[in-house]
């Protein structure tokens, strides 16, 4: 019987997070392949003109997310937890055939590069909520001792979509030219994904609701739902500082690193998909450990502690790494990065889905989590890339790293002070 149950948990782990692969394959695909894709879209004379239009769509589809998680958010909070992640499946699966198939500025003008940014604001706003729907279900599936590291693996099935587009990426720079990867070998990896979408549209139609949504007597209304939003602000604001670390880090460590590794650094496109893949494994590895321990010894003192290394270790690391640069060196680096966001995001996702009222936990989780994204990670390739430009020093995006430690330090102390995590039946959390 016990067995059973696990086998059960381990397959709805499996469902649940595959639409999450999606989400972060296609995110990743165009980080990954940024100066490609601004030169087929964006005309310019400047090829860090092209490359910043491109961080600029990667970045707006971010300011979708927030709009996403209000709109569908409510949804999944009314309707249930399946449901709700078919639709978001739905809406990333468009957005990711507009990529793959719109034709390049040569052929379409300014509509192609309309098109594009029209396919990532779809992925933007189905993502608003997919995270948060895929957090709350596997919190909601777990028992009480092991909340953390059953969510974490939302994030771990992120890493997986990293090392298979890095993988990939890694092969078509093998058995390609460079001239063909910037003429059409770019949308390869795009075009596996749409096809791979039927496999996860049967994954998810076999997801059953989780318990605790089902046995609930009463459902609240969108109007509802966005009251109590409100009535909340406090936490939702403080969740979205919480989030800044994880996002920030994220995405700095996996889309921003090729264009790093290859543009700043100058190592080969090669070596910096190598790097980025190995920052996938360790991440994977690393994530689900830092959900046991955030168990064992608490959410705090994991998140506290690895906000403080970030502030004391950011900038020695990279500027001893742009001091030293080669593969073996940014490995390292990558490595001390990975292990700090593994265990930060291992206790920060299971304390945001415990932070929010029962009744809108995923509207909740959802607003807090995208709007760290848009205003952290979304930007977070964008601000990078513009602080080395303009500062000519290649260590100097460390301190966008620390400007994130800081706020999500802040935001600790007041939730675990201040907010006190409520009990998992307490319907409201105001403070």
């Amino acid at each position: 019987m016990q067995e059973a149950q696990q086998e059960s948990r381990i397959r709805s782990i499996f469902n649940v997070t595959s639409g999450n692969f999606l989400e972060q394959y296609d995110f990743f695909l165009f980080g990954l392949y940024a100066k490609f894709i601004g030169e087929t879209f964006f005309h310019s004379d400047s090829a860090y003109a092209a490359l910043l239009k491109t961080f600029l769509i990667f970045a707006v589809s971010f300011f979708m997310r927030p709009i996403g998680a209000l709109v569908l958010g409510p949804y999944v909070d009314r309707l249930g937890r399946r449901k709700g992640l078919m639709l978001t499946l739905s809406i990333m699966a468009f957005g990711s055939l507009i990529i793959a198939f719109t034709p390049g500025y040569d052929t379409l003008g300014i509509a192609a590069a309309i098109l594009i940014l029209v396919g990532r604001l779809a992925q933007g706003f189905s993502a608003g909520v997919e995270l948060g729907g895929v957090s709350v279900y596997l919190s909601e599936i777990a028992d009480e001792h092991n909340k953390g590291f059953m969510t974490s693996w939302q994030s771990a099935s992120q890493q997986v979509a990293v090392i298979f587009a890095a993988l990939l990426g890694f092969g078509i720079s093998t058995w390609f030219t460079t001239a063909q990867v910037a003429e059409w070998a770019w949308r390869i990896p795009f075009i596996i994904g749409c096809l791979i979408i039927p496999a996860i549209f049967y994954l998810r139609g076999n997801l059953k609701e989780t318990e605790d949504f089902a046995s609930r007597t009463e459902h609240p209304t969108t109007k509802q739902i966005l009251k109590t939003l409100a009535e909340n602000w406090k936490v939702v604001i403080a969740g979205m500082l919480l989030v800044a670390t994880t996002t920030t880090m994220f995405y700095f460590i996996t889309v921003y690193t090729p264009t790093y590794g290859r543009e700043v650094l100058h190592l080969s496109i090669a070596d910096s998909l190598i790097a980025t893949i190995m920052v996938g494994i360790s991440n994977f590895i690393l994530l689900p450990i830092g959900g046991m321990l955030s168990d064992k010894f608490g959410r705090k003192p994991m998140l506290v502690g690895m906000s403080v290394l970030i502030l004391f270790c950011a900038y020695p690391l990279l500027s001893w790494l742009t001091a030293n640069v080669s593969l073996a060196h940014m490995l390292m680096v990558l490595f001390c990065f990975s292990l700090i966001y593994s265990f930060y995001n291992g206790a920060m996702v299971v304390t945001l889905t415990e932070i929010m009222p029962r009744s809108v936990r995923t509207s909740g989780f959802s607003v807090a989590y995208s709007l760290a994204t848009s205003v952290f990670g979304g930007l977070t390739p964008v601000i990078a890339t513009m602080i080395v430009q303009h500062t000519g020093s290649n260590s100097t995006p460390a301190f966008w790293l620390m400007t994130a430690a800081v706020l999500s330090l802040l935001a600790c102390f007041y939730v675990f002070s201040v907010a006190k995590l409520h009990h998992q039946s307490r319907e409201t959390v105001k403070i």
